[in-house]
């Protein structure tokens, strides 16, 4: 047999096979289709839970469809008032919003001094910022608890704040260091030449560049705050100082065996907050990631 017939024996042993191929696509169209179903019934759970009365869910499945939409306002209105969801909401919202956004600041200005400035034990600074990534957050629970106990900083917003901004920094000082490092340095030169020192190159040139990371990232960690139930718990105490979330696991604990379409109306309640952030803030995230992408 010719080299020339041996190759081209090889090449179609080697080829793939139409019908195989279809196959192969047929399983890949079922595992998405399976993975989709996983991800929509949980949110048809909830949507058609908030539609039901208390004696419609437990006549009918979890998942029948109610036999009428006007409980929708009872459900709103009995969660809300039978929880403490007003308050736990402002809570969750300034620890979200200024927790967050006081942690995106401070990691654009250690990226800022990490990426572009060059001073002594630089590296060693930025590993111990990146070792905040590293080690799980529960474990500093205890200590934390046992150092706001000491100074005075237990049971108040101003603990619990503290405790998520330096939770949220690590992070967002990663993403933003490897994303300053990309912005030309000739931008800097020729703010240097015209006499702008380092706080005004980070005001005026670096941070107006990276409108769409930080964005990003503000939502990243507005997410997380908001849906956080164990820092909460642990280093508060009174209720009116609690976030969202353990507003709902008391309401859980005392009303799912008896009203639980309340409970899936609460959650639901709670969970519109960030919804509407990303919904404001979209563009500002779509572009963020387009960026990143990009580089």
């Amino acid at each position: 047999m010719s080299e020339v017939a041996e190759f081209n024996l090889a090449a179609a042993t080697q080829a793939p096979v139409p019908g195989a191929r279809r196959r192969r696509g047929g399983h890949v169209m079922i595992l998405a289709a399976v993975l989709g179903l996983a991800w929509i019934v949980p949110f048809y759970y909830a949507v058609v839970t908030v539609f039901k009365s208390t004696s419609d869910y437990a006549s009918g499945g979890p998942l029948s469809l109610p036999h009428a939409i006007a409980p929708i306002i009872g459900n709103v209105v009995a969660a809300w008032q039978q929880t403490q969801m007003g308050t736990g909401m402002a809570n969750s919202l300034g620890y979200g919003v200024f927790g967050a956004g006081a942690a995106v600041f401070f990691a654009a200005m250690a990226a800022y001094a990490l990426a572009r400035i060059v001073f002594p034990g630089r590296p060693a600074w930025f590993m111990l910022i990146f070792s905040g990534t590293i080690f799980p957050f529960q474990i500093y629970l205890i200590p934390l608890f046992q150092m706001y106990a000491r100074v005075g900083l237990f049971n108040t917003r101003f603990g619990l704040l503290l405790a998520y901004i330096a939770i949220c920094i690590p992070f967002p000082t990663l993403v933003l260091k490897n994303y300053m490092a990309e912005i030309p340095r000739e931008l800097d030169e020729a703010a240097r030449i015209d006499g702008g020192t380092h706080p005004r190159i980070f005001a005026s040139i670096i941070l107006p560049n990276c409108i769409g990371p930080l964005v990003a990232l503000f939502l990243l960690q507005f997410t997380w705050i908001w849906n956080d139930l164990i820092f909460s718990m642990v280093l508060t105490q009174d209720t009116s100082r609690r976030s969202v979330m353990n507003t709902l696991m008391v309401f859980q604990g005392n009303y799912a065996g008896s009203t639980p379409n309340l409970v899936i109306t609460a959650a639901v309640l709670a969970s519109l907050p960030t919804v509407l952030v990303f919904l404001v803030l979209r563009r500002y995230f779509m572009q963020g990631l387009s960026l990143s992408t990009a580089r």
